[in-house]
């Protein structure tokens, strides 16, 4: 429904949440008859249970298909038959008459954060009322949803650009000026949302007390790393002084983005992110390692490292994760993610998925064991990465020692095969350690286990994003795959280190304030500095000391460090990089050979096609119908 549409009056107060913590289904806490605001603020167990529907329109980033951002670039692809609606966005066919993942309104695969921000608003107004409750308590309870209705904008803003800013409910008896909104310009969308976020801020706890009942719930650590995100975005190209849509204006002709480049927003953001890093750390939060005295198998050094990484995601509430999100637990994408048949003595993988697959030009993405890429490193042949070898014992705690397999698959960094599955390798975890003699591998070729069943649950790539999958599931009798789920990590620690270091970099060039943050990332991941890895094996060794060479190598760890996570395709936008990249062709192995020489040939899937268009959505044409104050996102 279109946003002018719906009065504050027409709530629908039946719909409330029994619960942050796992529950999902809604409870009518009104009786018949009596449907009304009062009602829901009568109590103070009724108006939590209204905050926590204004949580409920979280997106559900956990689940594969309702995060636009897994499937709408080119971080994944899918089988033939898949309907996913971002998928479709991916394949060229977004469109202004039923556009997909549609958030302005909630439909296609989207949830309608307009909506969402009529809950808070509706929450804001009515809590002072509430009888049965301490004022410190409604005091974090507004900030609660201040946050959330500051989220709701940036998820809003970072699709469409600028948006209409619904500041508070429209009455019914509004003038059309009201009713019908216009849109606000980028730097007042930004300024808006930092400015709720810094009402609520003093008000939100520093940590969560009680766990059982709270976990997930925002805390001033949340409020500070989002304020970041948010500056972070809006100094980057796509929202600063864009060339692309100068000029560019409403019906009432208000520009709506800045005519230029503004340097100082760098500096707002280098300083937010600062704040919000020295607040986490403050608090605790640290990079997450993997703690072998408390692990009752033995594992190598290499595994050890493998487990830094998986863990931070999967690990649920490792201190690492600033903000893990109870309304989206990672469960389902977990078995899409997981290659049928690792055990070819169960039946069908115990109905795993396998079905969301990274392209080579993912898998080309991560470093050499040097620590760059791989088109750099003066040790590494780019040129025979299709080359086979056979694996030899010194790969053996990543590779099936004697299998044969892609060059592509020796010598790379750690991330590498922490985050990847893919024939030959091995699934650490699953019931099978380093001290087994029977540790799962992955085979794919035509005929093997991991190969497609039918034609839904197979990886069209031959990868699989092993990173998201918890190490402690269990492939059981018959057809049973017992999931750890885990609460989705909608920040840590890792992606905000990146966005101040990326920041300052902007704000002061490299030096030793962005390498530090840079290289306490790759030191976890078991790789050397960025100094040392591109002195001793980059055939640009200087590369490091310049503000743009530096700018590549944090936008490039970035990518691999967050990878699967679903900050890719917001990056490639924000960066500007999504005409280079999202242009370049989806290929995959040659999965109907039998012979390692035949399957490991480049096949083209699809070509993606990505202009300048694509980089801000289009507003639904129906909202466009009805309020003539707002205008189309250009191209569209």
């Amino acid at each position: 429904m279109n946003i002018m549409k719906k009065s504050i009056q027409l709530l629908s107060a039946l719909l409330v949440l029994c619960g942050l913590g796992a529950c999902n289904k809604y409870l009518d806490i009104i009786p018949d008859n009596i449907a009304t605001i009062d009602y829901a603020f009568r109590l103070r167990s009724t108006a939590e249970r209204y905050l926590f529907t204004c949580y409920s329109y979280l997106p559900a980033l956990g689940a594969f298909e309702t995060n636009p951002a897994n499937a709408a670039g080119d971080e994944f692809w899918l089988v033939p038959t898949s309907g996913s609606n971002a998928w479709k966005i991916a394949r060229g066919n977004q469109n202004k008459a039923s556009s997909y993942m549609n958030y302005w309104q909630g439909n296609n695969g989207g949830k309608d954060l307009y909506q969402a921000i009529r809950e808070c608003n509706i929450f804001l107004d009515n809590v002072e009322i509430v009888p049965d409750m301490q004022e410190d308590e409604k005091a974090r309870w507004t900030a609660e949803a201040k946050f959330l209705k500051a989220y709701f904008h940036f998820w809003l803003f970072r699709m469409y650009g600028p948006i209409a800013l619904i500041k508070e409910n429209i009455p019914v008896d509004a003038g059309a000026d009201k009713v019908y909104p216009v849109r606000s310009p980028v730097d007042t969308c930004v300024n808006y949302m930092v400015q709720l976020l810094d009402e609520a801020l003093p008000d939100l706890p520093d940590k969560i007390e009680n766990e059982v009942s709270e976990l997930g719930r925002v805390t001033k650590a949340i409020d500070l790393s989002l304020k970041a995100q948010i500056l972070v975005t809006a100094a980057s190209p796509l929202f600063n002084g864009n060339p692309d849509y100068t000029g560019y204006k409403d019906p009432e002709g208000n520009l709506l983005f800045s005519a230029a480049a503004d340097p100082g927003k760098w500096e707002r953001a280098a300083a937010a992110c600062k704040a919000a890093v020295e607040y986490c750390e403050a608090q605790g939060y640290h990079l997450y390692r993997f703690d072998p005295a408390f692990f009752q198998h033995t594992i190598s050094d290499t595994t050890r490292i493998k487990m830094n990484i998986r863990n931070a995601i999967c690990e649920k509430w490792n201190p690492e994760v600033i903000w893990g999100n109870t309304n989206s637990l990672a469960g389902s994408i977990q078995a899409q993610a997981t290659p049928r048949g690792l055990d070819p003595t169960k039946t069908a993988n115990g109905g795993t998925q396998g079905n969301i697959a990274p392209p080579l030009k993912i898998a080309e993405m991560f470093y050499s064991n040097h620590g760059v890429p791989i088109t750099e490193d003066k040790t590494w042949s780019y040129a025979d990465r299709f080359k086979l070898r056979k694996v030899t014992a010194e790969y053996k705690y990543n590779l099936e020692e004697g299998y044969t397999t892609a060059s592509l698959n020796f010598d790379r960094e750690p991330r590498y095969y922490a985050d990847l599955g893919f024939d030959g390798s091995i699934w650490y975890g699953q019931g099978r350690f380093d001290d087994d003699d029977n540790l799962f591998f992955v085979s794919s070729k035509k005929g093997q286990p991991a190969t497609a069943q039918n034609q839904g649950s197979y990886s069209v790539t031959g990868y699989w994003p092993k990173k998201l999958v918890n190490f402690n599931n269990v492939i059981g009798d018959g057809s049973t795959y017992t999931i750890q789920t885990y609460p989705w990590p909608m920040m840590r620690l890792a992606d905000l280190y990146l966005l101040y270091a990326e920041a300052q970099n902007e704000v002061n060039g490299p030096g030793q304030e962005v390498y530090r943050y840079v290289d306490s990332i790759r030191a976890r991941a078991g790789l050397e500095s960025v100094v040392s890895s591109w002195q001793n094996y980059s055939r640009n060794p200087t590369k490091y000391t310049t503000k743009d060479g530096m700018r590549e190598i944090i936008h490039r760890e970035r990518l691999i460090e967050m990878a699967f996570e679903g900050s890719r395709y917001w990056d490639l936008l924000r960066w500007k990089e999504a005409t280079a990249e999202l242009n370049k062709p989806i290929t995959g192995w040659d999965l109907d050979q039998e012979d390692a020489a035949a399957y490991y040939r480049e096949r083209v899937l699809f070509n993606q096609s990505f202009s300048t268009r694509n980089y801000l959505w289009p507003l639904p044409e129906s909202e466009l119908l009805s309020n003539k104050r707002m205008n189309q996102n250009p191209g569209w």
